[in-house]
């Protein structure tokens, strides 16, 4: 079949980093590579938060359950008001 083409994203990066010195390539790569690092360690830290906290049997804020519902889930009193027929305004 061939080889999948890159994604545009992905094109427009290669060219930007081809045109910088290779120090600055180098550190963009590491600081990318950083930041994906990163991402992941608090997506692992949170959800192993909430695993705890469930084992442990202690109450949790709605909101900060991992996985569940969104912000506007949680809007309180401030959430529009629904109709008689199901609908809100």
């Amino acid at each position: 079949m061939g080889v999948p083409q890159a994604s545009g994203k992905s094109e427009i990066f290669e060219a930007v980093l081809r045109f910088m010195p290779d120090w600055v390539q180098v550190t963009v790569l590491g600081l990318v590579l950083l930041a994906v690092l990163v991402s992941l360690g608090v997506k692992l830290k949170r959800k192993l938060a909430y695993r705890r906290a469930v084992r442990e049997g202690r109450p949790m804020h709605a909101a900060a359950q991992y996985g569940q519902g969104r912000g506007a889930d949680y809007l309180g009193s401030y959430a529009p008001q629904t109709r008689q027929d199901g609908t809100t305004p």
